[in-house]
């Protein structure tokens, strides 16, 4: 695996959620320079050392509502 996909999103109590997608990797902060140190641990815990993908891809996800 070359790249992992991480959805992130503003968590409902302040700070950010990230999640992977395909691999069950999930971690949280404050901000986010934080979110991207999380991240980085959590990508290197999950995986055995050499296995890790060698690029991380953030990919923000907003939901906003509007009125009509």
């Amino acid at each position: 695996m070359n790249e992992l996909i991480v959805m992130v999103e503003e968590a409902p109590e302040g700070g950010y959620i990230a999640r992977a997608l395909g691999a069950s990797i999930f971690t949280e902060a404050d901000t986010l320079d934080e979110l991207r140190d999380q991240v980085r641990d959590a990508v290197r815990c999950h995986y055995e050392q050499g296995q890790a993908p060698k690029i991380i891809r953030l990919h923000f996800v907003r939901e906003e509502v509007i009125a009509v």
